[in-house]
């Protein structure tokens, strides 16, 4: 299996045709929090990542355990941009400090992953991950954002409905 991934430049239009009026009432219950070790904590729905965000593209496919591969378009803003604006409390002069910092992510289902601030910091990996606010021209406004890692060849860190994001560093290992 072949995995492609494409990242397009932002734009701050998209063509996602808006949710149905019934999903006004579950997007309010679709809000991600961002806290942990932040200046500024969040509270978001999909339609603030899309109107306080630039948005970017991504083509992708990836392989479904279950399923095979997948083949979808997702929108959103970059998770960088949005846990830049909450302000972790790092030293962002100091690349040691921030390379210290893990995400959690975790979805309505439970499902949860970790990153590191480093896969999407653009001294290290600059890894365009999305917060996507849109998948395959569908708004996510009812049933939540979802993580979209487009350098993943697997689905597993495509978290669905994502209810948190957690930010900030583990107690360092004992020494032996």
């Amino acid at each position: 299996m072949t995995r492609t991934s494409r990242i397009d430049p932002p734009s701050r239009t998209t063509a996602v045709r808006a949710a149905a009026p019934e999903d006004a009432v579950r997007a309010d219950a679709r809000r991600l929090v961002i806290r942990g070790q932040l200046r500024r904590p969040l509270a978001l729905t999909v339609a603030d990542l899309r109107e306080r965000w630039r948005q970017h593209r991504a083509a992708v496919v990836f392989d479904c355990a279950k399923n095979g591969p997948r083949h979808h378009t997702f929108h959103g803003p970059l998770l960088r941009d949005v846990i830049d604006t909450a302000e972790p409390t790092f030293d962002a002069r100091r690349r040691k400090d921030r390379s210290r910092y893990l995400l959690t992510v975790t979805g309505g289902d439970g499902h949860h992953t970790v990153l590191s601030w480093a896969e999407i910091d653009p001294d290290f990996g600059d890894a365009p991950i999305l917060l996507a606010t849109a998948m395959d021209g569908r708004g996510l406004d009812g049933t939540g954002s979802q993580l979209v890692v487009p350098s993943d060849r697997c689905g597993a860190r495509y978290i669905s409905a994502i209810s948190g994001i957690w930010v900030g560093t583990c107690a360092p290992p004992e020494r032996p």
